[in-house]
């Protein structure tokens, strides 16, 4: 068969192919299992093979280009304007298979199982925090139903729970003291789990020198910088800065016509988690500016005294990616104040 390009529409047991020639016919359409897709491609001679950013893409990626396949993964969004008549799984596979040959299409960065780790590290500890929370919410809305009421925080709740559970003269009883001191272990246990993957996110840091040097900038911190350099990959996979910056969502969205340029907010495309890393590191950075003296700090205090807390924050979010792209991408050494030659 002379197959130049093929999309495959990943699933969890059966996957639908769809493979075409160099002038576009169709060469073959087919399910196949699970254990039977990688000898499959093997059989077919190396081409382009499309893949959809899904559950598994990574693995997938590596596996096939294994068998000297060229592999590339896109955006669902980006696919989904070149799936014909209805949707099913035949013709997502054939839209699959038309995106991935269209030279404007832009790509999904792959992942090295290094890079799986790290982000595994980062969205567990990041459930485990918003389970504290929650756990936490409901341990004070509880006891507010006993009369006894928590002061707000963290530590506040640790605190105060064992002191409760001591006093003899509130109303709780034997068994409400026992679900109590249950939800308190729960509490502990957590907080436990969370510490012991940020000393793990630790070790990850300090073995990486790209991690070290992103950290440097203002603003990124240990947590963001890990959970960048995990993210990008290659950053050579973005032409420039700005691009890296529009795939994280922290540049402004666009509705133009007619000549008239219309901007509205960030387009809060791409990993929510490492944005919202950028911006709240972005926000502490914006708040210990006043106290600084350089170019940079009077940059930030300047434009928040123009356009406000909120969008210094995410203009500061902005420049730190820019920033951190040029340093992987280009190999160099952060420098503060830094001015470009003339």
């Amino acid at each position: 068969m002379n197959v130049t390009t093929i999309g495959i529409d990943l699933a969890k047991s059966v996957f639908q192919i769809h493979g075409i020639d160099e002038r576009g016919k169709a060469v073959f359409r087919k399910k196949v299992s699970r254990k039977k897709l990688l000898p499959t491609l093997a059989n077919i001679g190396p081409c382009l093979v499309g893949l959809e950013a899904c559950a598994g893409a990574n693995y997938w990626t590596r596996k096939i280009e294994a068998l000297g396949h060229t592999v590339k993964v896109m955006n669902p969004r980006f696919v989904a304007p070149y799936v014909m008549n209805q949707k099913n799984d035949a013709n997502d596979a054939e839209g699959i298979c038309e995106a991935v040959g269209r030279p404007t299409m832009r790509f999904v960065p792959g992942k090295s199982i290094e890079q799986q780790d790290i982000q595994a590290l980062h969205r567990s500890r990041d459930l485990l925090i918003k389970q504290r929370t929650a756990q936490g919410n409901q341990v004070r809305g509880l006891l507010g139903e006993y009369g006894i009421v928590i002061p707000l925080g963290r530590k506040q709740l640790r605190k105060e729970i064992p002191l409760v559970l001591e006093d003899a003269d509130n109303e709780l009883t034997f068994l409400g003291r026992e679900i109590f001191a249950k939800l308190y272990e729960h509490l502990v246990f957590i907080d436990q789990l969370i510490d012991d993957l940020e000393d793990q996110i630790l070790i990850v840091f300090k073995n990486s020198p790209a991690c070290q040097a992103v950290e440097k900038i203002g603003g990124i911190g240990v947590m963001g910088a890990t959970a960048l350099v995990s993210s990008i990959g290659d950053a050579n996979t973005f032409k420039n800065g700005r691009q890296f910056a529009a795939w994280l969502g922290l540049v402004p969205k666009q509705h133009s016509s007619g000549g008239k340029t219309r901007l509205k907010g960030i387009t809060k495309q791409g990993d929510q988690y490492l944005r919202r890393l950028l911006i709240h590191g972005a926000r502490a950075a914006t708040y210990w500016a006043k106290r600084g003296s350089t170019r940079r700090s009077q940059w930030i205090t300047e434009l928040e005294g123009r356009a406000g807390t909120n969008r210094t924050a995410v203009a500061l979010a902005n420049k730190n990616a820019r920033i951190a792209w040029a340093i992987l991408a280009k190999g160099e050494a952060y420098q503060l104040d830094y001015q470009p030659a003339t």
